[in-house]
């Protein structure tokens, strides 16, 4: 292994996700074990161009790992969407003998790494975000524990609408994909669900199931619905109009974000830390990380931002056969 740098920052971006914390430990482990300081960032961007950030030594990062959230704490910036914030952010660094940045995070995080990078700041990003809408990663950090925190609250939710012959219409996080929602509609046997990638018909996909499992005894139905589809309330509202069933939203919120990561997320945390680490030091820089068939792979910063990540039809399909009435 070729060591480029001898001081290096990281720091945490855009929304939480449970796992973070692996990813920061991964990252200091790896750069401590080859003689590579870690500068902690807090608050992300604000924190790089306020100067508020800390050497993180590998005692530090001890029993990190099962907490949720991120010990560095996240924040947008939108200073530093500004060429004036990103030279404060450069100059930062430059004082701050900072060689390179690991920036943990979804697309728009990856989008201030490329600006620090075209201001001669390598840096490396580690895709955490529980959408897992990051296409050039088959996974990303978060979505797991969020599945499982989503999956818990509507197998309670379910339990209570059975009791009461509901239907429970359940919105999750997913401003622009429905990977989750598709993941937790699988899990927890909804009768539909509404992404922001797919049309609908509410007639069709809604209504008629849930009349057509009328008929056939089912007593309570559940709709999950991405955030980004919107129209929460008002689609419950219609539901219970048109088919006579007391119907009820429950939107899930933060909660998902929040909760020690899986072992899942934990791993998967620890292997992105490792890897943008060991590649840094290889001398590729201006890389995100991530995995494709559980292999670690790298890809440059300005291509992973162009390339586009849909739903995987196979995991759509099987959402809407599995929830057919008969």
């Amino acid at each position: 292994m070729t060591q480029k740098y001898k001081r290096i920052a990281v720091l945490t971006s855009g929304g939480d996700a449970p796992g973070m914390n692996a990813a920061i430990r991964g990252v200091v482990r790896t750069a401590y074990a080859n003689g590579v300081v870690t500068l902690g960032v807090r608050r992300g961007y604000n924190g790089l161009i306020n100067n508020d950030m800390f050497e993180l030594k590998s005692d530090d990062v001890s029993g990190i790992t099962g907490r949720g959230g991120t010990v560095l704490f996240t924040a947008r910036s939108e200073e530093f969407q500004t060429e004036a914030g990103v030279q404060r952010a450069v100059k930062a660094c430059e004082y701050m003998g900072i060689e390179a940045v690991v920036v943990i995070g979804g697309d728009g995080s990856f989008r201030g790494a490329l600006e620090l990078s075209k201001h001669g700041i390598p840096t490396i990003g580690i895709p955490g975000t529980i959408d897992n809408d990051i296409a050039c990663t088959n996974y990303t950090i978060g979505f797991d524990t969020a599945a499982n925190t989503a999956i818990d609250a509507i197998d309670k939710l379910s339990d209570t609408s059975q009791s009461h012959e509901r239907c429970s219409v359940v919105e999750v996080m997913g401003r622009r994909a429905g990977h989750l929602a598709v993941y937790v509609g699988i899990a927890t046997g909804a009768i539909a669900v509404l992404v922001p990638e797919r049309p609908y018909d509410i007639e069709a996909d809604i209504i008629q199931k849930i009349q057509d499992g009328k008929i056939h005894g089912r007593t309570h139905n559940i709709v999950i619905v991405a955030e980004g589809v919107g129209e929460c309330r008002e689609l419950t509202k219609i539901i219970q109009e048109r088919t006579k069933m007391e119907a009820r939203e429950t939107i899930l919120g933060h909660i998902q974000r929040g909760g020690a990561p899986s072992a899942r997320d934990r791993v998967t945390a620890a292997r992105l830390g490792r890897h943008a680490v060991d590649i840094l030091l290889e001398g590729r820089v201006n890389r995100v990380v991530g995995i494709q068939e559980g292999d670690m792979r790298d890809f440059d910063i300005a291509e992973a931002l162009e390339m586009k990540k849909d739903l995987q039809e196979t995991m759509y399909e099987t959402s809407r056969i599995l929830s057919l009435s008969m």
